[in-house]
């Protein structure tokens, strides 16, 4: 199902809906690109959002652009953890309402 081959399909929407797509494409490239906070760490918040989100097509590519501005498996690792870590406390607090 997840096959990365699928987004090869994105032109059909670029193609179907491109005044929305150009804007989509530029606010992400503007969200994405060096300014008061690195690419490289975007790149590490992107992967780690990727990860709760839990969207394959996402991890692999954020990944990829982590893996291209540097980042470590160290780098890598601690994102993951970092997500997992905020995963684990949004079941701990909302499990407060299992005790009303």
């Amino acid at each position: 199902m997840y096959d990365m081959q699928q987004l090869k399909k994105l032109k059909v929407i670029r193609q179907a809906a491109p005044e929305a797509y150009a804007a989509y494409e530029s606010f992400t490239s503007a969200a994405m690109k060096d300014g008061a906070i690195p690419a490289k760490y975007k790149e590490l918040m992107a992967l780690a959002v990727a990860m709760t989100t839990q969207c394959p097509y996402c991890i692999e590519y954020h990944r990829k652009q982590a893996r291209q501005l540097g980042c470590t498996d160290a780098e890598i690792s601690e994102a993951v953890l970092v997500a997992a870590a905020l995963r684990a406390g949004a079941a701990v607090t909302h499990g407060t309402h299992a005790l009303e």
